[in-house]
């Protein structure tokens, strides 16, 4: 009979492995009584939605740094918010942020409820982010299920299901391995083992604490774990951003709607993106096209912008779009396929 996954093993190596990290209290901090605060449990889950650890250090630190608590968050202004939150991606992320944090100011007095059932009530916490709170920050022996975790389980019981179709089987997996002890930890320690040494390509199983159990291991099928149905090809949309700047140096640019893609976030004005994408110019000028295009990728599509650029009279008034002067203009607070529009339409401004 092959020996069980034993949680006490996978503790053990993460006691003298655990990976430091700007929102995690290290096993030997927990284990002498300090407990991990649950807003920056719950910041750093949100953030890591598809993205990764590595990106979402400095966009925490600074999150933190300007709102260290949900109360802070939670009176922050929206525009503020948005712009700290550029570059990072999936921006309805940080419009339920900003949901959330005043809810749970609002409606729990500034602390986050401990129950899974009370955490998916409020904005933008689902079932993984609410495992994660849950366990991470109160101890409860929830399992946490993201790709690393999914890709262990995979392995160590050998799934040949592939994914997406697999993910019941291999959360039912990780809730019978999470044990009551050190839930946190645990939990915690399954990702970091995913991230470190079962990786998707070349996993090193001789120092594997669960290599001994691994039944993928056995068969000699690792590498091929998990499997996966093979992903749709994404489509190609087209579009066209409006890039001016007037005389006096500002810089036309729009607030997107609150809902759809980009939502509530600074940008070029441009037209609609789809197959045939029509002129729509945000005023009448004299456009010129410098013959450049930016390619970006969406979740579900690629994107080809063509840039259009000109040079406007300050006395000219936009109809919705608004000027922002040259002083309080930062590419960085764009999002990045509107940075990318930026750095590409640049150089035709640069004699201004």
């Amino acid at each position: 009979m092959r020996e069980r996954a034993s949680s006490d093993a996978l503790l053990a190596w993460y006691d003298r492995h655990a990976r430091q990290m700007p929102w995690r209290v290290s096993p030997a901090d927990r284990a002498a009584g300090v407990l991990p605060d649950p807003y920056r449990v719950w910041l750093s889950e949100v953030m890591l939605q598809q993205t990764t650890v590595a990106a979402v250090k400095d966009y925490f630190e600074r999150f933190t740094r300007l709102w260290p608590t949900v109360g802070d968050l939670a009176a922050a202004r929206d525009e503020d918010v948005m712009a700290a939150w550029a570059g990072l991606g999936y921006y309805a992320r940080a419009r339920n942020l900003l949901k959330c944090a005043r809810v749970v100011v609002a409606e729990h007095d500034g602390i986050f409820p401990k129950t899974r059932m009370g955490l998916q009530s409020l904005p933008g916490i689902g079932p993984y982010t609410s495992a994660a709170i849950s366990a991470i920050a109160y101890d409860l022996p929830e399992a946490v299920v993201d790709g690393n975790v999914e890709r262990v389980m995979a392995r160590l019981h050998a799934i040949e299901t592939p994914l997406p179709t697999a993910k019941p089987e291999l959360t039912a997996l990780a809730d019978e391995t999470t044990p009551n002890a050190r839930p946190g930890d645990y939990a915690q320690a399954v990702m970091d083992l995913g991230a470190t040494i079962c990786t998707p390509k070349n996993p090193a199983c001789g120092i594997c604490p669960w290599r001994d159990p691994c039944r993928a291991r056995a068969a000699g099928i690792t590498a091929e774990l998990p499997r996966k149905l093979p992903k749709p090809v994404k489509p190609t949309r087209h579009g066209i951003a409006y890039v001016a700047r007037r005389t006096d140096g500002a810089w036309l640019l729009e607030r997107r709607p609150e809902s759809g893609l980009l939502g509530g976030m600074l940008g070029w004005p441009g037209s609609a993106w789809n197959d045939a994408p029509e002129d729509a110019p945000p005023l009448e000028a004299s456009w010129a096209d410098p013959g450049l295009e930016v390619r970006h990728t969406f979740t579900h599509f690629h994107l080809k912008l063509a840039v259009r650029t000109a040079h406007i009279s300050a006395e000219i008034e936009p109809d919705s779009a608004q000027f922002i002067p040259h002083e309080a203009f930062r590419p960085t607070d764009l999002p990045t396929v509107m940075r990318k529009v930026f750095d590409l339409a640049r150089s035709s401004f640069e004699s201004d």
